[in-house]
């Protein structure tokens, strides 16, 4: 498996010859973004879903799939691409590659933000494929059962979320492997670094492995 971070929520994934992108964002690099096979979407808020520059990607990518989450399907009928876009409901998987990729759905609710604002849904992602690392995205929300993983996406900072959340998710869901910070576009440096220690030195008794992919470039795994 090869994982990019692309910014903020936004993950490339390789993994048995197939190629996943995850939450396509504003914050994303998705320039120059080819040979597609999955495009997956776990929300509709637009640092997950660029309304901007998501028909140019999926215009360069024509053969990928496009998984999204069922309120987000429902607000992008009127797209150009709706008529590829499938549902992408929990606990149900979808098989890339022949079946040598699967990606299941993981719970449907958005974390809740405050009572303002009315709550969306979310369906976070799990990528599995035979004796590769198994990789969860939660999206926006922290109280999915994404089963046994070996690497987990973390919301680092989010205006639904604080440390004290994302330390215990990670104590919850325990990767037997390591952690991977996301979710942190609206911080700079110092700040960002201040939460991925927390996370990492508290996420597990004696600490959790964390990989950090930030400006990593695709890293195997």
């Amino acid at each position: 498996m090869r994982i990019t971070h692309l910014d903020h929520a936004c993950l490339l994934v390789d993994v048995a010859d197939q190629r996943i992108l995850i939450d396509p964002g504003v914050f994303s690099e998705l320039e120059d973004l080819t040979g597609l096979t999955a495009v997956v979407v776990t929300h509709q808020h637009p640092d997950h879903l660029d309304p901007e520059r998501i028909d140019a990607l999926l215009d360069a990518n024509t053969d990928a799939r496009v998984l999204m989450e069922a309120d987000t399907a429902e607000s992008v009928e009127d797209a150009g691409y709706a008529d590829r876009v499938e549902v992408l409901r929990d606990a149900t998987s979808v098989a890339l590659g022949d079946g040598t990729v699967e990606l299941t759905g993981v719970g449907e609710r958005h974390a809740d933000i405050h009572p303002y604002v009315p709550r969306i849904g979310n369906t976070g992602v799990v990528v599995r494929a035979a004796d590769e690392p198994v990789l969860y995205h939660p999206g926006d929300a922290l109280d999915g059962e994404p089963g046994e993983v070996d690497l987990l996406g973390v919301p680092v900072s989010a205006p639904w979320g604080k440390v004290a959340e994302a330390i215990a998710f990670v104590r919850r869901i325990a990767p037997s492997r390591a952690i991977v910070p996301i979710h942190d576009g609206l911080l700079n440096e110092q700040g960002r670094g201040m939460y991925v220690t927390h996370i990492g030195d508290f996420g597990a008794d004696g600490g959790v492995e964390v990989l950090d992919l930030r400006g990593a470039g695709p890293t195997e795994v």
